[in-house]
């Protein structure tokens, strides 16, 4: 394991705990939808525990899944600089429930968060990604959670 996937690593995490941040910003706005925003909140905050534990435990070893991370540093960093923004601007103004609700759909759809529903709902190619995969079963598909939320709620999807 190179500099190169550890840095990919801290801004995965990075990433993860942005979008778990921004979450619970919704949270605390919009209490109508408070415990969807929880959950959804306490997922990615599961989602950055278990890349924290690939690099504390598997990366010294040389054991991480190949797949995991995805590779490309300048999108996960300009997707963090854009949720940083985000938590920024809803912090200080309100979010409408279609704007929480369509900016986690656009989210849930980035490159980045894409990569990791992927690797986590295919086949495993060993017993190592089919541990990792088990871990976050309760943990996936937030797109498709949130769509399928927006439409019970008549929530209208811009995206």
């Amino acid at each position: 394991m190179g500099d190169n996937f550890n840095t990919l690593l801290e801004a995965s995490i990075k990433l993860e705990l942005h979008v778990a941040r921004l979450y619970l910003v919704f949270y605390h706005s919009q209490p109508q939808d408070a415990s969807f925003w929880w959950t959804l909140a306490l997922e990615e905050q599961n989602h950055a525990a278990l890349l924290r534990s690939i690099q504390d435990v598997f990366v010294p070893r040389g054991s991480v899944p190949e797949k995991l991370i995805f590779d490309n540093l300048e999108i996960l960093r300009q997707t963090n600089e854009d949720l940083s923004g985000h938590i920024a601007v809803y912090n200080s103004q309100i979010p409408t429930r279609e704007q929480a609700f369509n900016l986690a759909l656009r989210i849930e759809n980035s490159a980045a968060e894409l990569h990791y529903q992927n690797f986590m709902g295919k086949l495993p190619d060993s017993d190592l990604e089919q541990v990792f995969q088990q871990l976050n079963e309760d943990d996936k598909d937030h797109a498709g959670r949130i769509r399928t939320y927006m439409h019970e709620h008549g929530i209208a999807i811009d995206v």
